[in-house]
């Protein structure tokens, strides 16, 4: 076999290999983009709302959801977050529509259930969700949520947590975040888009 036969030979074989591999690519995709979307926020967590009702994957389920961890004793992000939720609601109650959001403690030693009540009041729409610590790490888990609890010089204690909010569609099903302060009309818009779904 001269050289050049060889040649030829030896890029149809990588030809056919990168076909072999885009369409692998192309088969495989949806089915890594579904995984993450079917299995966050799933779990056999129970917790409790605000209103008394059972929190649980489930609750996910039914109508278009937001769903952020956070903390009473949260000193920046969690009023802040808190706050472009009612801005969010607010935009949306102009066209007569809301989104049902939660707010889930990753503090369940000083956040129970009469705390985040009064805690998340001024923001329409929002139930608070706590319940035992072992519960509330099977949500983390579930919702994949990164959230410590670091030790202060003065003896007390704060929480670092993930700081986006997580949409969900009205099957239960992961849609996208929204990332912390992320920019307001791209917020909406992404809400609007869920709704529309």
């Amino acid at each position: 076999m001269t050289s050049k036969k060889a040649a030829i030979i030896g890029l149809w074989v990588i030809a056919g290999v990168a076909v072999i591999l885009f369409a692998a690519f192309r088969i495989l995709q949806p089915m890594l983009n579904r995984t993450l979307a079917d299995e966050l926020g799933r779990g056999d967590y129970v917790l409790t709302t605000t209103t008394g009702e059972t929190f649980t994957e489930d609750s996910l389920r039914g109508a278009p959801t937001a769903v952020f961890f956070g903390f009473t004793h949260c000193p920046e992000v969690c009023p802040t977050t808190l706050g472009d939720i009612a801005t969010w609601q607010e935009e949306l109650a102009t066209t007569d529509q809301s989104i049902r959001s939660y707010f889930v403690t990753v503090d369940p030693e000083r956040d129970q259930v009469d705390q985040l009540r009064d805690y998340v009041s001024w923001v329409p729409g929002v139930e608070g969700v706590s319940g035992d610590p072992e519960e509330i790490e099977k949500a983390i888990k579930a919702f994949r949520i990164y959230a410590r609890k670091v030790d202060l010089e003065d003896g007390d204690y704060t929480m670092d947590h993930s700081a986006s909010v997580l949409l969900f569609d009205d099957r239960g099903r992961f849609f996208e975040p929204i990332g912390y302060q992320e920019d307001y009309d791209r917020a909406v818009a992404k809400i609007r888009r869920l709704l529309d779904s």
